[in-house]
This record gives C-alpha cells, sequence and structure tokens, in this order.
C-alpha cells in the first residue's frame, strides 16, 4: 500500500511539473509573437477581416485560462468577470472584435500573469486522480495548454496577412532531403482499425470515443503535393478547366477569381511567394500550402485521385498492419522530436517532402504530422456515441455545418496540440491557414 502511495504521489509530482513546463512554454510562445515582436500600434490593429488583433488573442488566452483554471478547476473567484463577454469568441466574431474595448497590451500582459500566478499556486493542490472528469489525468490543464498553442497558430495566420517587413527571426534552414526514390504512393490494405480514443488523456470529446471501421484497400500518396507538382497543374490550366471542380468549387472559383495558391506571386517565368514578410522564390520540393479544400479537391482530380477520407488518413497514419495496433503518432508512442517531425514553429515553413525517415507511418507514409495540415474530403461530425465535454462550443456546435476536416498539423502546430487521432476543420474557402494535402485513390481504380 505505501508502495502504490508512493508511486502514485510521484506520478501526481511528474505530471504538475509537466503541466507548468507546458504552460509556461505556452506562454513563452504567445508573447514572443505579440509583446516581443510587434509595437502597440501592429497589436491593437486589425491586419485582416479573416483574423482578430493580436491583442485580442493574447487577453483570450489568459480569460479562457482564467475560466477553466482559476474558476472551474480551482473553484476560485473571479479576477475579471467584467471581460468575459469582450473574449467570447462565439459571441464576436474576428471581424468586429476591433471595435471592441480590449485590454491593451500592457493590461493584456498584467492580467495574464495575474492568472498564472493563480494557476500555479493551485496547481500545487490539485488532485488528478479524483472522480471529476475535468482534472482525471490533467485533462483539463491539457485542454488549456493545447488551446494556448492553438491560438499561437492563429497568431502566425495573422504574421502571414499582416503586411511590412519581417519581424519574426529567421529559423534555421529546413534538413536537406536527397533526392527522393521511395514510392509515389503506398497501399493500405483493407480492414477493420480503431479510429479514435478513449483512453488519451490531450484528446478532445471529437476525438473520442474509439471505434472501430472497416475500410476497403486504398493507394495513398507517400507525400505531400508539392509546389512544383502543383505547378504543373496551376500551367496546365487547371484554374480556368471546370471539369476538374466540384460544382461549389467552380463557383468559389469564378467569384474570387483565384488563379494560385494564395501568398503565391507570379513575377515574369517564376513563381515567388510572400512568407512572414519575405518575399522569395516558391520552394519546388517544399509541400504546397496555403490552398483551400476546393483547390486540394481540383488538383486531385486533375491528377486522377481525390482526396483521402479522414477514415483513411488516419489508419494510413497510425495502423502498424504487423501487430494491428494503432499509434499514437506515426511512429509510435514516443512524443514528437526533431528528427520525426516539423512541429513548433521551428522552422517557420514547411521541410521538402520525403524529410523525416524517422516519423514514418508503419504503411511508409511520410511526413503526416507537421509542415502542413492536410484537407480531407469529410465532413466535420461526432463519432458514434460522442458526447460534448466539457462544453458544446468546442466541438458540437460546429457539426453538420459547413466545415470540412483536416488532419496531421502544420509547421506552426506545437507538438502537444497533434497526434494522429486530432481533428482540425474550417471552411472550404479558408486559405490563410497553413494547409496542403495528399492525394488518396481506390485500390481498384486506375491512373491518370
Amino acid at each position: 500500500m505505501t508502495e502504490h502511495t508512493t508511486g502514485d504521489r510521484a506520478a501526481a509530482e511528474r505530471l504538475r511539473e509537466r503541466i507548468a513546463a507546458e504552460l509556461d512554454s505556452g506562454r513563452e510562445r504567445s508573447v514572443g509573437l505579440t509583446l516581443e515582436a510587434l509595437d502597440e500600434a501592429e497589436l491593437v490593429a486589425q491586419h485582416s477581416p479573416l483574423m482578430s488583433p493580436l491583442v485580442w488573442d493574447l487577453a483570450h488566452v489568459g480569460n479562457y485560462e482564467e475560466q477553466w483554471l482559476v474558476r472551474t478547476a480551482a473553484g476560485q473567484d473571479a479576477l475579471r468577470p467584467d471581460i468575459d463577454t469582450l473574449y467570447d469568441a462565439f459571441e464576436n466574431p474576428r471581424a468586429d472584435r476591433i471595435s471592441l474595448p480590449l485590454l491593451s497590451p500592457a493590461e493584456a500582459q498584467d492580467y495574464n500573469a495575474r492568472v498564472r500566478a493563480r494557476v500555479l499556486d493551485s496547481l500545487d493542490r490539485a488532485a488528478f486522480d479524483g472522480p471529476d472528469p475535468l482534472l482525471g489525468d490533467g485533462f483539463v490543464y491539457h485542454m488549456v495548454i493545447q488551446h494556448e498553442h492553438q491560438h499561437d497558430e492563429t497568431m502566425l495566420a495573422t504574421h502571414q496577412l499582416r503586411r511590412g517587413d519581417p519581424v519574426l527571426a529567421e529559423a534555421a534552414a529546413p534538413p536537406a532531403a536527397p533526392p527522393f526514390t521511395g514510392p509515389e504512393e503506398v497501399l493500405v490494405d483493407a480492414g477493420p482499425f480503431t479510429m479514435g480514443t478513449s483512453a488519451d488523456p490531450w484528446a478532445y470529446d471529437n476525438e473520442r470515443p474509439a471505434h472501430t471501421v472497416d475500410l476497403p484497400a486504398f493507394w495513398i500518396d507517400t507525400r505531400a503535393v508539392t509546389n512544383a507538382r502543383y505547378q504543373h497543374f496551376v500551367a496546365d490550366g487547371g484554374y480556368d478547366d471546370p471539369r476538374w471542380w466540384s460544382e461549389r468549387g467552380w463557383d468559389w472559383r469564378t467569384r474570387s477569381g483565384k488563379r494560385a495558391p494564395a501568398f503565391w506571386i507570379r513575377d515574369g517565368g517564376q513563381w515567388l511567394r510572400r512568407r512572414l514578410g519575405r518575399v522569395e522564390p516558391l520552394p519546388p520540393d517544399e509541400p504546397v500550402q496555403h490552398v483551400c479544400f476546393h483547390e486540394a479537391e481540383a488538383y486531385a482530380r486533375w491528377a486522377g485521385k481525390r482526396l483521402p477520407t479522414e477514415a483513411e488518413w488516419e489508419k494510413a497514419a497510425r495502423l502498424d498492419p504487423a501487430t494491428g495496433r494503432c499509434h499514437r503518432f506515426p511512429w509510435g508512442a514516443e512524443e514528437p522530436g526533431p528528427d520525426h517531425a516539423n512541429l513548433g514553429q521551428r522552422l517557420l515553413r514547411p521541410a521538402p517532402a520525403g524529410c523525416y525517415p524517422a516519423g514514418a507511418a508503419p504503411c511508409g507514409a511520410l511526413q503526416m504530422l507537421g509542415d502542413v495540415w492536410e484537407w480531407t474530403s469529410s465532413d466535420f461530425t461526432g463519432y458514434p456515441g460522442f458526447t460534448a465535454f466539457p462544453y458544446r462550443e468546442y466541438s458540437e456546435v460546429f457539426f453538420g455545418g459547413d466545415y470540412k476536416v483536416l488532419r496531421g498539423g502544420s509547421w506552426a502546430t506545437h507538438p502537444t496540440a497533434v497526434r494522429t487521432t486530432f481533428r482540425n476543420w474550417d471552411h472550404p474557402v479558408r486559405r490563410q491557414i497553413f494547409s496542403g494535402f495528399r492525394c488518396a485513390r481506390d485500390a481498384e481504380g486506375s491512373r491518370r
């Protein structure tokens, strides 16, 4: 009994240390993208109607933390109940947040610091093995940690939309990828696999519960579609040929007038791109990014393929056919490291397609985590037996709407906020997100 109790206490202490470190990491990142990167005028400005002013995101992560870790988990009185409505994402559409009486950058920094002091004080007394499912295995802390990192990725999208000189220090160059000599696609055999999870303490409600899905055999691209390959689609008149577009996709294309991915710039005979304030030659070997669902779908049809369903994507990413086991990450249970995937804004760009062999999925597909979010053909809805937890507004209110599922994370996604079961979703016209895709086809199908 004593050994068991001592072991439980040691495990709880390790969890507290992990939570404290992850909270600190998220805040350091948020400050680096706001207070340390831009002056007050740029922090309070709205750089695009698609995005919030950066100062809204900065205070919002503190308010979310206060509501869940100070008030709900610790049962303490509110610090600033008067600002709850200002930082409620459902009360205030992004385009309207510029008109709100928001906290100034200095006020947001002070508020966040006071919230964090209370959180760390109460963390020392938190019990992770009681009957409360919010506290079980640290779930509510994991939720708040991931929430801040998700807003950090949103802040990076705002930086991408921002006009002006670069303010984020250029990261190390992407790893050199040797000429790719592997197969262009890999076969995933027919059969069942376990989709989703019922046990992962970091998983959101929309990843639950685990359930069996039986799929026919299919082929999936070993690598994400690259800039070079997408250029062939553009050069072949893909944006001008309605054969490759769905009815809704063609309507978007004609109404928007788009002829290339977002941030591509045609300069004489070459393509350039704008990336975080830098204009540079388009790297041919990087996965294409800043394409919407309609563009990805049209390319896949032009290539004689299709987009994978999210079930196909997840099976390819996590099922080890040799053991029948499903991995939390494509390579296994080990948490993502720099040899596995391009995550956490380490490079500020996608790495060349074909990198990270240590992070390959059991089927042989590469870079299924990191680099670019990958569009799937699936609508966002709940799994069989879905239960909203701990609030409907995280997932359930988006079910059945105009949302498509994306998988795999991007170079801007933090390692704590991605896994093979993680589900992202967005409108099929969105291009400011760091989105790309890979193609799939039926095993019985023929290639163009």
